[in-house]
């Protein structure tokens, strides 16, 4: 790890640990009306590479008894896609975090690595006794290197490359979920095949990352959440998805610092939070961070200092719903909020992409 990376890992120590995550004072203004598109450089060098979140993961397998670190594929380039697993009992009920399915989206990555090395402590202990994980940090590997067959000179951010919303293929792979999987793009295949299959999951946050612009009340958001929305889904599917955003919606507007919106996304089969949910019956959760990494368009991406709280707002995501889970609380999750949660609105020079 560069030195770089040493910095912001010992600062996001400090800035994320569990048992302090809602006194921990951020700057002011960073959700509702600020920081602005463009506070702060947009860099990619202090993000982790694919190499640098490899070593990272088997580090972390060598010092967790409880983790073990499964590849579940290959890239269209042919680098190992990385699951990390806590598998302490088959009948528990079990979650997958799944991240970067779009390379340029990638503080939700930044943030479930962090998460997993808190699994490996005693913040979290006794936890894993009564929940399954699973988490995917890094599906779209090919997009977050940037290592892709169609020109990037367009894109925005400095540093050791670039990222970009699409496998290698140029395909946006969260629109492959309604395909029979020996049609899919390699990655998007193997998620269906190695992991959708083959695990008895019973909830996923798909995260995401979206433009600056979003808002409502008149305020920008910090994050949108959305559960799935086509109509083959079960009832209790559907009900076991709503569960899941009201303990994610609690955790952060109770902070002070987060705003979540409803998130504006489509029905189809294809997107994954749809698709998983009628496919597997999985009760699924689309949380949509504010700001990309990097992107040809301006108004998308957010400068390096909005990173901590974005970084921060995942690792709380993550860490509620599974202490949700773990202790049951989440059977009994109040999901009447759905019902006045204002659907987030753009301003000009913004859209929705989930």
């Amino acid at each position: 790890m560069n030195l770089k990376k040493k910095v912001i890992s010992v600062s996001l120590s400090s800035l994320l640990a569990f048992g302090a995550m809602t006194v921990v004072s951020l700057p002011a203004g960073a959700v509702g009306n600020g920081p602005n598109t463009g506070n702060g450089s947009i860099q990619t060098s202090i993000l982790h590479t694919y190499d640098s979140l490899v070593e990272y993961l088997k580090t972390q397998d060598n010092k967790q008894d409880k983790m073990e670190l499964e590849v579940i594929g290959q890239t269209v380039k042919g680098r190992d896609i990385y699951m990390a697993k806590y598998i302490s009992n088959p009948q528990n009920p079990t979650i997958l975090f799944l991240t970067q399915q779009h390379g340029n989206e990638q503080l939700t990555t930044e943030g479930a690595l962090e998460f997993i090395k808190h699994l490996g402590t005693n913040k979290t202990k006794g936890v894993l006794d009564n929940v399954n994980i699973l988490i995917i940090p890094m599906l779209n590997a090919d997009g977050a290197m940037g290592d892709v067959n169609f020109s990037l000179d367009d894109y925005l951010a400095d540093g050791d490359r670039h990222l970009t919303r699409y496998n290698a293929n140029n395909v946006d792979l969260n629109r492959e979920h309604d395909k029979v999987p020996s049609e899919m793009e390699p990655e998007a295949r193997v998620l269906h095949e190695n992991v959708f299959a083959k695990y008895n999951i019973d909830y996923m946050i798909d995260l995401h990352h979206q433009g600056t612009r979003s808002e409502t009340e008149g305020e920008l958001v910090s994050g949108s959440i959305l559960y799935p929305t086509n109509a083959n889904v079960k009832p209790e599917v559907l009900e076991g998805s709503k569960k899941l955003g009201s303990v994610v919606y609690h955790a952060l507007e109770n902070t002070g610092w987060g705003h979540i919106g409803k998130y504006n996304g489509g029905n189809g089969e294809n997107i994954g939070r749809n698709g998983a949910a009628v496919r597997y019956d999985i009760s699924t959760l689309l949380f949509e961070m504010r700001g990309m990494s990097d992107h040809y368009i301006e108004s998308y991406a957010l400068g390096q200092k909005s990173n901590g709280y974005l970084i921060k707002q995942t690792i709380s995501t993550l860490d509620t719903t599974v202490r949700a889970i773990a202790d049951g609380s989440i059977d009994t999750a109040d999901t009447s909020f759905w019902d006045t949660l204002p659907t987030q609105t753009n301003r000009p020079n913004e859209e929705s992409d989930e």
